[in-house]
């Protein structure tokens, strides 16, 4: 397969792309493979975004290649505090996104392929699509034993996981998008998709657990690289396009003008964490303090990413009922968030009477309040 990225064939993409509705012609019919060369997930989610809204693909079929540094990406209607561990991933650098389409929680490295397919809404199929991958990693290893699943998964050896799939499914455009195991960390992939936090209740969309497997256990000599050649190779074979991969740079404004402010808005709070369904926390956490257990319940509802109930029950005598009040009235309206829980928690403490054993007992119930986000 021939990576194309000369500035003839990016100025010939610019124009495919770009050209409004009106004017497409039958000469940019057919299938288009791009590849893009960035690894951030927020830049290549961005590109699906751009595509599916201002591409038109009346003529034209296009599949996107992407692989992604280290990040944990939710579905649109997802909690990711339901989903995976944000403690960890904030001690490993491993990004949060919020895909605009609907579907379960995946972790991409760069040993995870992604693949997206648009059409038009009429011919949107995502089983083909599926059934077109099988195909393209049998012509590559006859032995492998893959399939397709009813709930459009791709399956190793009738048992593993290696493919999940979601979609979004617009007026005129839809893409479906896919993800495949190669290499991935599975030690990564399984600890940082195992939430750690308590008394969560959520209607959220719940990811369904599965076996996973790399394709790379089952043929060490299988590389991300030659399945994203198979891949294209089968595509362009299907849709009777020429053999080539066009890379593509996702901060091209020249490209794809406007997608810088679509790469940025996927990156925001508002969206990653202020999308998240409402939901409640409902938990108990013990405090080792001078030899002594003490039990705290807490009871919290969060809409939009945002404390709107906050109620602390602990002893009296052991915290000043003012202070724990003040405390719960300080979070009431803010984000669930650790980093602005301990902002909140600093502020009070320097107006709050100077007593060395109130601020330990202070900080104590802080930094457990800041465990349960």
């Amino acid at each position: 397969m021939v990576l194309q990225s000369s500035l003839k064939n990016c100025l010939q993409l610019s124009c495919i792309l770009r050209t409004p509705k009106a004017g497409f012609r039958s000469t940019t019919s057919g299938g288009l493979i791009i590849q893009s060369v960035s690894n951030d997930v927020y830049q290549n989610l961005a590109v699906e975004d751009w595509i599916h809204d201002h591409m038109n693909l009346e003529n034209r079929q296009v599949l996107f290649l992407w692989r992604n540094s280290p990040a944990v990406v939710i579905g649109r209607h997802q909690n990711p505090w339901q989903e995976c561990n944000l403690r960890l991933m904030r001690q490993k650098n491993i990004k949060l996104a919020r895909r605009r389409s609907g579907g379960g929680t995946v972790y991409h490295d760069l040993g995870n392929i992604n693949l997206t397919f648009f059409t038009t809404r009429k011919k949107y199929e995502r089983m083909e699509n599926l059934k077109l991958i099988v195909k393209a990693l049998k012509a590559l290893r006859p032995q492998l034993d893959v399939h397709v699943t009813d709930r459009y998964d791709i399956l190793l050896d009738r048992q593993y996981k290696i493919s999940g799939t979601a979609a979004k499914l617009g007026r005129a455009t839809a893409y479906h998008h896919c993800t495949l195991l190669c290499n991935a960390d599975k030690f990564v992939l399984s600890s940082v998709l195992k939430s750690p936090y308590k008394g969560l209740k959520s209607n959220a969309t719940r990811s369904v657990p599965a076996s996973v497997r790399n394709l790379f256990e089952e043929d060490p000599s299988l590389t991300c690289e030659m399945l994203l050649d198979a891949i294209a190779e089968e595509y362009a074979t299907q849709h009777q396009t020429d053999h080539r991969i066009t890379l593509i740079n996702p901060a091209d404004e020249t490209v794809f003008p406007g997608i810088s402010k679509k790469t940025k808005e996927l990156q925001t709070w508002e969206w990653v964490y202020g999308k998240t369904p409402k939901f409640s926390v409902s938990t108990c956490f013990n405090m080792v303090y001078k030899d002594s257990v003490l039990d705290v319940k807490v009871d919290m509802d969060v809409k939009h990413g945002r404390i709107e109930v906050c109620n602390i029950d602990l002893p009296e005598q052991w915290l000043p009922p003012a202070l724990c009040s003040e405390l719960e009235k300080s979070l009431t309206g803010s984000r669930f968030s650790p980093d602005e829980t301990t902002t909140l928690a600093a502020t009070l403490l320097r107006v709050c009477p100077h007593d060395d054993e109130l601020h330990s007992r202070w900080n104590l119930l802080c930094e457990n309040m800041v465990t349960l986000m």
